[in-house]
């Protein structure tokens, strides 16, 4: 996917100069967290960068929105994950989860109803 030699948001304060970008790959599983969210690779960078952001929005912020599939699942399937971890950790913080929630609903919704 090629890019107009630009700056890259990584997240974090994080920006990357690139030319070119090859691929971006979720992080999943333990992997994720604490700022980990994506590789990237990056055109003349030996190893894939680090991104906070998810691939999706460094996705849409490359002009690239067809190639986003389904931004409401993503941030749901997020929603979940953050869900369950900190329920094993026993420290599931209700307030945001229900902030979340709701503006997750509310994208939704809008989405939808300007399909219809």
């Amino acid at each position: 996917m090629a890019s107009d030699s630009r700056m890259v948001a990584l997240g974090f304060g994080k920006f990357a100069r690139a030319d070119r970008i090859f691929a971006l790959e979720r992080i999943a599983g333990k992997e994720r967290g604490d700022g980990r969210r994506t590789r990237v690779w990056i055109d003349g960078v030996a190893e894939p960068l680090i991104a906070s952001r998810t691939e999706t929005t460094i996705l849409r912020d490359m002009g690239q929105e067809a190639a986003v599939a389904a931004p409401e699942l993503d941030e749901a399937l997020d929603l979940a994950a953050r869900l369950a971890a900190a329920a094993e950790e026993g420290r599931v913080d209700l307030s945001d989860l229900g902030r979340r929630a709701r503006r997750l609903l509310a994208t939704t919704t809008s989405s939808s109803a300007s399909e219809g």
